[in-house]
């Protein structure tokens, strides 16, 4: 699987007339190799070029854990120590001498590895490697949907017993602390993040839990996700505590129709703006135009956050393995706000919703 990888990440390279792609430890690194090498100040990087044979730049007391981590590629891959007293960024320059006027930084390379090498390896071009490696890691094979889908649906698992508890007269952090224990036991190997959003809070998408007591009267989000088996869970979805008001029923039946309009609207061909543009319509023909505030979706793999981005302007095609969010919401500032969230794959002819749990808005205790 990595060779072939390493492989198409060459051929990327060369189509966008790219001489060499440079990765330092990343989630790119560990897609491209396998191994998740330790990010320090001394520096790795990964050199594949579009022609050739890819190498390692790496410390010399790095050696011993990368050749055995990357026993499988020793045939593919040249592993090249540098010593304590060398200048690495010199090592870069000589592997590429001759071979590149092109190179390719990836994108969270950190500044001072870039500035390095920019002056090392002047008048060499240096670009960004996100679009290569944005095109290979946007389509997921067979094995990397299956990992998303067991990683739905653990999250799945602890977002049911969670709304099967009591919510009022516990503070978000409580609800959050508890919710990130339920995601460790349901197989995340890391929770990441987990939104505890009561009263005026669930106005605000990106909301910290604090000491906030939830009582009844309150809507609150809950927005979940880590990691399992090295890919990424994200599921959103409200409660109410307590008898559930006329005026937050109906926002929540548009924001429930908008989400099933936008899932239903993903399709092999269908531009990822149009996904967002069939939420988007229906909330602002429900008279909630104003509080859909954020984009509809985000990829997501080995990163929370991926492309393709589901958003108004993106007109890229979906293609058959992509995996992304769904996630519309209505946020009624000062007062309460709502969000449905579910992953999504584009299948052949049609979708794969990954996520099963209830969209149903909950009253709670």
């Amino acid at each position: 699987m990595y060779r072939d990888r390493i492989r198409r990440a060459a051929a990327e390279a060369a189509a966008r007339d790219i001489d060499a792609l440079l990765i330092t430890p990343s989630v790119d690194y560990a897609y491209l190799l396998g191994y998740r090498a330790p990010a320090m100040e001394r520096l790795t990087c990964l050199i594949v070029p579009a022609d050739g044979q890819p190498s390692l730049v790496l410390p010399l007391l790095e050696e011993p854990l990368a050749r055995h981590e990357l026993a499988a590629l020793a045939d593919e891959l040249a592993i090249v120590p540098w010593d304590e007293t060398e200048d690495p960024f010199w090592v870069v320059r000589n592997l590429l001498e001759g071979r590149a006027m092109r190179a390719a930084v990836q994108d969270q390379m950190w500044a001072r590895f870039v500035l390095r090498l920019r002056a090392s390896l002047d008048p060499m071009e240096l670009v960004e490697a996100g679009p290569a490696m944005g095109a290979l890691r946007r389509i997921k094979t067979p094995d990397e949907i299956d990992r998303l889908r067991l990683a739905a649906r653990a999250a799945d698992q602890a977002m049911d017993e969670i709304r099967s508890e009591r919510f009022a007269g516990r503070t978000e952090a409580d609800v959050a602390a508890r919710i990130r224990a339920l995601l460790v036991e349901a197989g995340h190997e890391t929770a990441e993040f987990s939104i505890v959003a009561s009263g005026p809070n669930s106005a605000s998408p990106h909301h910290e839990p604090g000491d906030r007591v939830i009582s009844e009267g309150d809507a609150v989000v809950l927005d979940i996700g880590g990691f399992r088996d090295s890919y990424g869970s994200d599921t959103s979805r409200t409660v109410f505590v307590g008898e559930v008001p006329r005026e937050f029923a109906l926002l929540y039946g548009v924001l429930k129709e908008a989400q099933l309009a936008a899932c239903t609207a993903v399709a092999p061909g269908v531009a990822a703006q149009d996904v967002d543009r069939a939420a988007r319509h229906l909330i602002a023909e429900g008279g909630y135009g104003d509080a859909f505030i954020h984009r509809t979706g985000h990829g997501i793999g080995m990163e929370i956050h991926e492309e393709p981005y589901i958003i108004d302007g993106n007109t890229e095609p979906l293609l058959p393995g992509y995996t992304f969010s769904v996630e519309p919401g209505i946020y009624i500032a000062g007062q309460w706000g709502a969000r449905i969230e579910d992953i999504v794959v584009c299948t052949e002819d049609g979708s794969e919703v990954l996520n099963r749990s209830s969209r149903e808005l909950t009253s709670v205790d």
